[in-house]
């Protein structure tokens, strides 16, 4: 089991949501933010959203409004709710354990497993 393992992903049709959750080691947890990356079929993985260590989150202009974040220090948890789905949000998505350098994510080599997410009618 890796520092990060991530809940399984969904199909859910546009307009609808779905919840993502990560669970990370205590380690991994404590010293690192957290983020969400997305990647669809041909196309580059693209962060969606960064949650600090002390819970304040940036969500990528790409889903804002629609994606929220969170995490759950009681649990080594983060999760991403996604709500008004679109076609366009399907894609395997990631969290991944980083850190923040002067107001910019760096992604380290800790990876989920990912989550397939399908939007489709």
């Amino acid at each position: 089991q890796g520092e990060l393992v991530q809940s399984r992903g969904g199909l859910a049709q546009p307009g609808g949501s779905l919840r993502l959750s990560c669970t990370a080691t205590t380690q991994i947890f404590r010293v690192y933010s957290m983020a969400w990356y997305r990647q669809a079929p041909g196309k580059e993985r693209e962060l969606v959203a960064i949650i600090q260590r002390d819970g304040r989150t940036v969500i990528e202009d790409v889903v804002k409004g629609r994606f929220t974040a969170s995490r759950d220090n009681a649990k080594n948890m983060v999760y991403l709710q996604m709500n008004t789905l679109k076609r366009e949000d399907t894609a395997v998505y990631y969290c991944n354990a980083g850190l923040l350098e002067f107001g910019n994510y760096r992604a380290l080599d800790f990876w989920g497993q990912g989550a397939q997410v399908t939007v489709s009618p």
